[in-house]
């Protein structure tokens, strides 16, 4: 939580940490980080970025094809991606085709290896997986998304009100080209057709140079970058609910605030340069939130604690009672650390940006209505956030099958690297076990080996232990081999790593 001279602030605040090695973003709600956005020079994000792509290889069994893109592996693209050529030789695709299920004509005989063709990530590359990407092209801007290849108009389901999407709808029904598409974003709500006439210009222009720069580059080559981490997010998640953009550096903050008064100028007034001494995430508590969410074990308010896994195939989340006693009936108690978990749920699965199967195990509850309750509950806490999700309900043990959205890596992966003693095990073996097995392997070894002392290197726990309480048992085994042990301590060595050497006479 922040401390408390920041929770004065009520609303949305988004802080942008520039001044150092890398840019960090924290979008805070009410005190609370929610979001946690990172950008490193040599890791920039490419989702969003148009390039021109060679076809590597053609999967027909799978309806998919390997795209060469100019990164270290090769892109993904599926069948139902790759919309038809129009008759100007350009993909071009009606709503109805772009919602099929099945492509009209097999992929074999829509792409072949060594052909070019334009394509835009839609999905950063992912542990060893490459990126997703889509020939179905679109150009984001703030208030509309362009989507030159599909003839539709979309409105963001976050738009409720059926007169103001209709309204929408037939602005844009005029004022789009024919064979064009576009999406109508939550922002656009309210705004005067003036302000969607001049977004759209600027897209049309700037779909017509990535066009005419396409032509001149050669495959594998970037065609369109997206903006950088600031700019998007400023694009993105600046809405009437943020009261403050906080901006720890100059040149960011000059190029923030152009951008702004371009595109967005109703917010210039929430931009503000920090410029005090303590860093600008110190100063809101950002560094504790962010330790915090690298940890297992997640403490709710009531006493309650969440225990947060992350696997390869899937990720499980545990709610336990921990130190909530209650004061009522058991249900009544545990009914309220479930309601409580829900929206904790929620809120790590957005700050950690954790995708993918997710089980959430919450303690189980004997009345229907109660489970219904907490449904709800994960439900509602689920709705506000950006990324798809899909939960089931929950089953009779307390369990909920959902997914989320995964475009990028994790906040644990993009931050942490597996465990160089354990190699991402999560345990070593203990040091007993490590010692049993050194003597196991002395015996089984040690009478073919020459000359009549050995020395067995090992870690300094594991020597400690063969020489005090294993002691005996390394005596023993002398006497049998008929050749003395020395032990070694090796403090460089891995917990479980040993090593058996014939010393020379």
């Amino acid at each position: 939580m922040l401390p408390p001279e920041a929770r004065i602030h009520v609303g949305h605040i988004l802080l942008v940490n520039a001044d150092g090695p890398e840019t960090r973003v924290a979008l805070v709600e009410n005190g609370q980080l929610i979001e946690l956005h990172i950008e490193r020079p040599s890791d920039r994000r490419i989702v969003g970025n148009i390039y021109q792509g060679r076809v590597v290889r053609v999967l027909p069994g799978m309806h998919a094809a390997f795209v060469d893109i100019g990164l270290e592996r090769a892109a993904f693209l599926y069948a139902g991606d790759v919309p038809p050529l129009g008759d100007d030789g350009e993909a071009h695709a009606s709503a109805d085709e772009r919602a099929s299920a099945a492509p009209p004509v097999p992929i074999e005989q829509r792409l072949h290896e060594g052909e070019q063709l334009l394509v835009q990530v839609a999905k950063e590359p992912i542990g060893s997986k490459g990126a997703r990407i889509t020939s179905y092209l679109s150009l984001a801007g703030r208030t509309l998304v362009l989507v030159p290849t599909v003839d539709h108009i979309g409105i963001s389901r976050r738009i409720t009100d059926e007169a103001e999407r209709e309204r929408l709808r037939e602005i844009l029904g005029r004022l789009r080209p024919p064979e064009t598409g576009c999406i109508v974003r939550t922002v656009a709500e309210h705004q005067s057709e003036e302000n969607l006439r001049t977004e759209l210009e600027f897209l049309l222009k700037l779909w017509s140079e990535v066009r005419a720069r396409a032509k001149r580059v050669s495959a594998p080559g970037v065609v369109h970058q997206d903006l950088d981490l600031s700019l998007r997010v400023v694009r993105d998640l600046v809405s009437s609910q943020v009261q403050r953009v906080i901006i720890d550096d100059l040149a960011t903050y000059t190029r923030i605030q152009e951008f702004v008064r371009t595109f967005m100028p109703q917010h210039e007034q929430t931009l503000e340069l920090y410029q005090d001494r303590e860093p600008l995430f110190d100063a809101h508590g950002i560094e504790h939130e962010i330790d915090r969410a690298l940890v297992r074990k997640v403490w709710l308010r009531s006493g309650g604690y969440l225990v947060i896994d992350e696997g390869e195939a899937l990720t499980a989340i545990d709610v336990n009672t921990g130190r909530y006693v209650g004061h009522r009936s058991l249900e009544d108690t545990i009914t309220k650390i479930n309601l409580e978990a829900a929206k904790e749920v929620a809120a790590q699965l957005r700050l950690r940006n954790i995708g993918g199967i997710i089980i959430v195990d919450f303690i189980d509850m004997e009345l229907e209505s109660n489970r219904q309750q907490v449904g709800r509950a994960l439900a509602e806490a689920l709705s506000s956030d950006r990324a798809k999700t899909h939960a089931l309900d929950i089953s009779p043990l307390g369990l909920v099958e959902m997914t989320r959205q995964r475009v990028r890596e994790s906040l644990m992966h993009e931050l942490t690297a597996p465990c160089p003693h354990c190699g991402g095990r999560g345990a070593v073996k203990t040091t007993q076990t490590i010692c049993y097995e050194v003597l196991r392997e002395i015996s089984r070894h040690g009478a073919g080996l020459p000359g009549r002392s050995l020395t067995v290197s090992v870690h300094p726990e594991v020597a400690d232990l063969l020489a005090d309480a294993e002691g005996e048992q390394l005596g023993q085994l002398e006497r049998r081999l008929g050749r003395s042990l020395r032990v070694e301590a090796r403090p460089g060595f891995h917990p479980e790593q040993f090593e058996i050497r014939v010393e020379s006479e």
